[in-house]
C-alpha cells in the first residue's frame, strides 16, 4: 500500500481517535488495548497509528521487559495490574500477560503447568476487568514467515533498526510452527464472549494498521463529545519577539 493512500485513509480515523480520547476523558472511561503477534508483525507501528495524535499523558504505552527476580515470585498478573488505566486513560500494551502463552511457552521460559494455569486463569482475570467497567480489546497481528524473514533481514541490514533484532528474534525463526500451535491453543482457551480476540492480517503493515484502527473505532460506543468552547480573543497588540539577556539560541542547523 502506498504511503499517500495510507495517510489519506488514516487522517479521518485520527480525528475519530482524538474524539475517542475526549470521550474517555469526559466520561471517565478506561480503555485497554492488547497488541500481540509474532516478532516483526508490526505491533510498534500499529500502536503508533493509534496513539500518535493523542495526549501522551492520557494514552500510555506499556512495554514491559523480562520480569525481575522479585516479579518472578509474584502472582503472574501482578506486574500488569499496576499498569491498568485510571479514569479517562487509555493503555496500549505492546505485548501483555499473553507472553506466558506465547514466547514464554515456546522458548521454554514457563513450564507446561504454568501455561495451563495461565490459560485457565486469563479468562477469569479479564472477566474481572470487564465487570469493573474496563473496555478491553485484544488484537493478534498475523504475519507469514516469508514476510517475517524479509523484515528480520531488514533489521539486520538497517543500522536504524538493528536494535530491534534480538537473540530471541533469531531463535524464533526456527519455531514459527511452534508459535502457531501456541497461538491456536491460546485462542481456544481465551477467545471468550466477554473478551474476544481479533486477528488482523499484517502482511501489508499499512493496510493492517488501517484495518485494526477501523475495527477498534467501530467497536466503541457512541463517543461523540463536542470539544469545549474556547474564547480566543484578539491579542490587542503587535506580537512580541523573543529577547535574551543571559543566553542566546545556538546557531540554526545549516540548510546549504
Amino acid at each position: 500500500m502506498k504511503r499517500k493512500q495510507y495517510e489519506a485513509a488514516l487522517d479521518p480515523m485520527e480525528e475519530e481517535l482524538v474524539g475517542m480520547a475526549r470521550w474517555a476523558r469526559t466520561t471517565g472511561q478506561r480503555i485497554v488495548v492488547l497488541f500481540e503477534g509474532r516478532d516483526t508483525a508490526g505491533k510498534g507501528g500499529a500502536i503508533k497509528a493509534v496513539r500518535e495524535r493523542l495526549n501522551p499523558r492520557q494514552c500510555r504505552v506499556v512495554a514491559l521487559s523480562k520480569p525481575t527476580e522479585a516479579e518472578q515470585t509474584q502472582w503472574y498478573f501482578q506486574r500488569y495490574v499496576q499498569h491498568l488505566p485510571s479514569a479517562g486513560e487509555i493503555v496500549l500494551f505492546d505485548r501483555s500477560w499473553y507472553n506466558r502463552a506465547g514466547v514464554e511457552q515456546v522458548m521454554g521460559y514457563a513450564s507446561q503447568a504454568e501455561v495451563d494455569a495461565f490459560l485457565e486463569q486469563a479468562p477469569v482475570f479479564e472477566k474481572m476487568l470487564i465487570d469493573d467497567g474496563i473496555l478491553l480489546f485484544k488484537y493478534w497481528l498475523t504475519t507469514d514467515q516469508a514476510q517475517q524473514e524479509e523484515r528480520l533481514r531488514e533489521r539486520l541490514e538497517d543500522p536504524l533498526k538493528r536494535w530491534k533484532l534480538s537473540p530471541i528474534d533469531l531463535a524464533a525463526r526456527a519455531k514459527y510452527d511452534a508459535y502457531t500451535a501456541a497461538r491456536e491453543a491460546m485462542l481456544a482457551a481465551t477467545h471468550t464472549e466477554h473478551a474476544p480476540w481479533t486477528l488482523v492480517d499484517f502482511n501489508d503493515q499499512k493496510r493492517g494498521r488501517l484495518t485494526l484502527v477501523r475495527d477498534l473505532l467501530d467497536r466503541l460506543p457512541d463517543t461523540h463529545v463536542d470539544p469545549p468552547a474556547i474564547d480566543f480573543p484578539e491579542l490587542g497588540r503587535d506580537p512580541s519577539t523573543e529577547s535574551y539577556s543571559v543566553l542566546k539560541p545556538i546557531a540554526p542547523y545549516p540548510l546549504d
